[in-house]
């Protein structure tokens, strides 16, 4: 007899016993439900039973699926992303650093001065104006900076009339 078949026969009022037939299958131990305890107080328990969406009459919904993508080759992981953002803002960052510093001369060169000629300062003449007269197509500025630093002037205003000077000239 299958499992059905003698709970049926458990459930069923006595009837006549059926004709001995030597089982097949060996019987399974019946135990008895388990119990739960009781509680104080509680005056009836209500039985408990699990049962499925769809002995209640509702039908499960299906669950969203992601679409099928193709397995890619290479994944970034987020140290990944964060470790090709640091370094791309380092590169364009010091692009656009020495990209401005182009704009604003500091990595022009400077003029080649190709040799220095003594110069005899007269009175009234100025480290500016010497610059000016010798070299009229360079910034006096930059000329003056060389002037002092050929001649080890501490300041431009250290020159006296009749003082010989190396003025270096950009060729």
């Amino acid at each position: 007899m299958s499992t059905a078949a003698l709970a049926a026969h458990r459930l069923a009022p006595h009837r006549s016993p059926e004709p001995a037939v030597a089982p097949v299958t060996t019987p399974v131990p019946v135990t008895a439900p388990r119990r739960r305890p009781r509680i104080d107080g509680a005056t009836d328990s209500l039985p408990v039973r699990a049962c499925s969406g769809e002995a209640l009459g509702r039908h499960a919904t299906p669950t969203r699926q992601r679409p099928e993508v193709e397995p890619s080759a290479l994944r970034l992981t987020r140290r990944g992303r964060m470790l090709l953002t640091a370094v791309s803002v380092l590169i364009f960052g010091s692009a656009i650093v020495v990209l401005g510093l182009r704009v604003t001369g500091v990595l022009e060169p400077g003029p080649r001065f190709t040799h220095t000629v003594p110069v005899q300062v007269a009175p009234g003449q100025t480290l500016w104006s010497i610059a000016q007269n010798t070299n009229p197509t360079e910034d006096p500025a930059t000329i003056v900076e060389k002037i002092a630093d050929l001649n080890k002037l501490s300041s431009p205003a250290d020159i006296t009339p009749g003082e010989t000077l190396q003025i270096p000239i950009a060729g």
